[in-house]
């Protein structure tokens, strides 16, 4: 059973950012936007291997993601938990899925190189916080 709410799982079908925390090398928060998606077990995210975020993660698997409903900005979800994993298998379909999502772009590899270094961040949610 997920710990994220039946509530708030829609963010995850809508075009909400997704802002990603993290750790950096020296104990400094890092955060960034990304696009996530969710499969009733995991969130995942594309990402490029090599990358701070991808360095940090490594590092230390901790992280935190929020997200404001585009249409309520009253409406948000945090979820803080831990990667589990970096998957190369399947990161480009992950990536494709989100694009078309985000961007209605059936094509997003030619802005995604190098191909070989995309992968997919595998998080595991362990508490979330909602509101609205």
């Amino acid at each position: 059973m997920t710990v994220i709410p039946e509530s708030h799982r829609d963010l995850f079908d809508l075009p909400a950012v997704w802002h990603v925390a993290t750790i950096g090398p020296s104990g400094e928060p890092q955060v960034s936007p990304v696009w996530a998606g969710f499969d009733g077990t995991h969130i995942r995210f594309p990402h490029l291997e090599g990358r701070q975020k991808w360095r940090n993660l490594r590092d230390d698997d901790r992280i935190a993601l929020s997200a404001t409903d585009p249409d309520s900005n009253e409406r948000y979800l945090e979820v803080r938990g831990r990667v589990v994993a970096f998957e190369h298998e399947g990161a480009l379909d992950l990536l494709d899925a989100q694009s078309q999502k985000y961007r209605g772009d059936d094509f997003p590899r030619e802005d995604a190189q190098p191909l070989d270094k995309r992968i997919s961040v595998v998080v595991e949610p362990l508490h979330c916080t909602t509101m609205g």
